[in-house]
């Protein structure tokens, strides 16, 4: 089993999320695993610019308004088994 570094749920597979996006000059930096569901609101939420001035933790990103009310309701789900 994999860990979602956001939501910190045990999932059946992770994706890496680069923590300054790679359009952004962060091709070669720090990367954490996420589940597809936090990996893909993060992006719906948030742009490129946000994501590199903003959210370059995973702890500003938990920290974030609209990230909170996501992770709360995502951590009731339950995961699906791959």
């Amino acid at each position: 089993m994999a860990f979602c570094e956001l939501c910190e749920r045990e999932v059946g597979r992770t994706s890496r999320h680069h923590l300054l996006p790679k359009q952004k000059g962060g091709k070669h930096t720090k990367t954490v695993d996420l589940c597809q569901p936090c990996h893909s609101t993060i992006h719906h939420t948030f742009t490129n610019t946000e994501l590199a001035r903003q959210y370059t933790t995973v702890e500003a990103l938990r920290d974030s308004e609209q990230m909170q009310v996501y992770l709360e309701w995502i951590r009731k789900r339950r995961v699906e088994r791959l």
